[in-house]
């Protein structure tokens, strides 16, 4: 049911910025848009053809990822199918969760997906591109801090309320940027769990002294894991997914920009 819900909602606001499209191709856009980023390359055929059957002769605009390209180019890196398209699901994926789980192992990309994506947003607000802000993020290592230094705590001795970096961040963001708070980490129940009533549609983070502190509209919430062995489905079912699967980005891109890299280097030697 919450799915559901979060389809509609989204199909909504894809209506509202397209108001001249045809109502399936919109309920196709809002379908693909909040399930391909989750597919591996073997599953993706079957939905393709579950689309296909139930949308025949439907086709979905593609969208411009000019903008992408050249902040990928300007970071060094190469401009490959598999990074285009994570950038552009993940870019789908905020749009109707303000909860978003990057998944995939070491060396899949999942970094450079929300940097890219991060850069390419804010290098449109610069260039007054209506409908777009600002994006800055705010990273942190969820299981390096205890329950205490996320959250907050009571002082046993004086009764004095101490914030903790999550909530600290969330207090501080009241300005109209647009922030991304980055949890990079694993997934562990004893600290997701307290998350999933910010991950609802309330968004509203409860304390353990009692207080609520409700999470603005600008403020979205992304989590870069390696997988979801330890999250249960509760937690699953309150986000957006992107998967990355290492084996679809390859070797080929890292040896590429290493061998740019000491081109330019050497370039440069010789001519100094």
């Amino acid at each position: 049911m919450r799915a559901l819900t979060s389809l509609v909602r989204y199909a909504g606001k894809k209506r509202r910025s397209c108001p001249n499209l045809p109502d399936e191709e919109i309920l196709l856009m809002a379908m693909k848009g909040m399930n391909i980023a989750k597919l591996t390359s073997t599953d993706l055929p079957l939905f393709s053809g579950i689309t296909q059957d139930l949308f025949p002769a439907v086709e979905t605009p593609i969208i411009d990822d000019g903008k992408v390209k050249v902040e990928l180019r300007q970071r060094g890196l190469q401009v490959t199918p598999f990074t285009m398209t994570k950038v552009i699901q993940l870019y789908e994926t905020k749009n109707s969760r303000h909860s978003t789980m990057l998944v995939g192992k070491t060396g899949s990309a999942k970094t450079v997906t929300w940097r890219t994506l991060q850069h390419a947003l804010t290098a449109l607000h610069q260039n007054r591109v209506p409908g777009f802000h600002m994006v800055q993020d705010y990273p942190l290592n969820p299981k390096a801090l205890s329950l205490g230094e996320l959250y907050g705590e009571n002082d046993l001795s004086t009764s004095e309320w101490t914030d903790g970096v999550l909530s600290s961040l969330m207090r501080s963001a009241c300005k109209p940027d647009e922030k991304w708070i980055v949890f990079d980490g694993p997934v562990d129940t004893l600290w997701i769990e307290s998350m999933n009533s910010v991950m609802d549609d309330n968004k509203v983070l409860t304390l353990i002294n009692g207080e609520r502190i409700s999470m603005p509209e600008q403020v979205s919430l992304l989590f870069e894991v390696e997988n979801l062995a330890m999250a249960s489905p509760a937690t699953v079912s309150r986000c957006g997914m992107v998967y990355n699967d290492y084996t679809d980005l390859g070797w080929k891109p890292f040896v590429q920009s290493w061998l740019d890299k000491e081109s330019s280097l050497t370039k440069e030697f010789y001519l100094n």
